[in-house]
This record gives C-alpha cells, structure tokens and sequence, in this order.
C-alpha cells in the first residue's frame, strides 16, 4: 500500500467508498474522516449563523443540516467498516442507540486496533504485520 496522506484518509470515506458497508477502515482513514466532517460541521455551523440561518430547521441550519444529510452515509459505512476492523459485526453500531453507556462502548472499539492480518471481513487494509505504516 501506498504511503497515504491525512487528506487522502479523510476523503476515502466519500470519494472512494461512500457507500461501502463491507471490508475494513483502518484507524487512521475513520478518525481523519471523523475529524474533516467535524470541521465541515463547524464551518457550516459558522456560515449558519453568519446569514441568519441557524435554527431554520430546529435548532440547526440548513447548510448543517444539509451536510449532515450528505455525510450520513459514509458515516455509517465507516463506522461498520471501522467495528469489522476490530473483527465485530457491523449491528455493533446500534449499541450507540443506549444512553451514554453506547456512546463510550462505540469509542473503546473504534479506538482499539484493528486485528493483525486478515479477519472474516477481509485482508488487513495496512497488509501484512497489521501496524499502521510508519510516518516520516
């Protein structure tokens, strides 16, 4: 595999598997993901706000809303790719659905490493060893 940037994990999720629910995400391409649809939010939130347009729909603008419809997809897909990483069904996501208590059990298997070597839901994506490349 080739060395890949931040930038390169963190728009895989939309460019390249936007609605890929099978195979494995690394660490890195699910937490750079997650980061860059943080920053959107924030941004959208911003452009929100500056054109009056927060609480439109709820509590929420239209732009933020409208971005929350676009990343719901690869949102989800990552999230199920990310727990078959860790060598979990993707139904795990669910578990987000229990107060608090999913929320932080969702975070310890998707902070967990994936497993070394290839699983029931495909080839370890960082090949061979299961270690993240190492960065220069």
């Amino acid at each position: 595999m080739t060395q890949m940037t931040p930038i390169d994990w963190a728009k895989r999720p939309i460019l390249e598997k936007y609605a890929d629910f099978t195979g494995r995400a690394p660490r890195a391409e699910y937490w750079w993901f997650y980061l860059a649809v943080m920053i959107a939010y924030l941004i959208a939130s911003i452009i929100d706000s500056v054109t009056g347009m927060s609480g439109m729909v709820g509590p929420y603008g239209i732009v933020t809303c409208l971005l929350g419809l676009a990343v719901l997809v690869p949102s989800i897909a990552a999230g199920i790719r990310r727990l078959h990483d860790t060598n979990r069904s993707g139904w795990w996501l669910l578990i987000a659905f229990v107060p608090l208590v999913g929320a932080i059990v969702l975070l310890v298997f998707f902070v967990l490493p994936g497993d070394a070597g290839d699983n029931q839901y495909g080839p370890d994506p960082y090949g061979a060893g299961g270690a993240a490349p190492a960065t220069a």
